[in-house]
């Protein structure tokens, strides 16, 4: 139980409010390139720029903990974060582009790829044990996903509205 207990007590170095901004900055400024693309009609809109942005902060946030947790061990400890970093987001890379079809001339499943890189930044926090770092990444991108999806359905909505009155 003291395991358990220890596993969660322990706080991130760049502390909880740095992790938080960070993440919501990312979301953020790459929401405001999705807005300029979604306002264009193209396939990456709102979601998807900000589920990228999302990943690649935490990625990059998972990679400082790294650092930061190898600082004074031994000489012997040979630690490459990037090269893990390099290997997870490749291979998900692939993944969630197999997720990308082009049908009836249409992009679909831009914003399940994101989701799925972001996924992996998600497991890669939770596996290194950056509990606040995944946790807040999770609850922004079931926000992202779901409260923006929405936003989008009534702007669309309004949008069509417009153009038949």
């Amino acid at each position: 139980m003291e395991s358990i207990l220890a596993e969660f007590g322990g706080g991130p170095s760049l502390g909880v409010e740095s992790i938080i901004l960070r993440l919501l900055g990312a979301v953020a400024f790459s929401g405001l390139i999705g807005f300029e693309r979604e306002a264009k009609n193209r396939p990456a809109g709102l979601r998807t720029h900000m589920l990228v942005g999302l990943a690649a902060a935490s990625y990059c946030m998972i990679m400082l903990e790294l650092l930061a947790q190898s600082e004074g061990k031994s000489a012997d400890l040979a630690m490459d974060p990037l090269r893990l970093l390099e290997a997870v987001t490749s291979g998900v890379a692939f993944l969630a582009a197999g997720m990308i079809v082009f049908a009836r001339g249409k992009v679909h499943g831009l914003t399940t790829g994101a989701s799925l890189w972001l996924a992996a930044a998600l497991g890669l926090g939770a596996g290194f044990g950056f509990w606040v770092l995944s946790a807040a990444s999770a609850i922004l991108a079931l926000i992202i996903i779901r409260v923006i999806k929405v936003a989008e359905l009534a702007a669309k909505a309004q949008k069509d509205d417009d153009v038949y009155h």
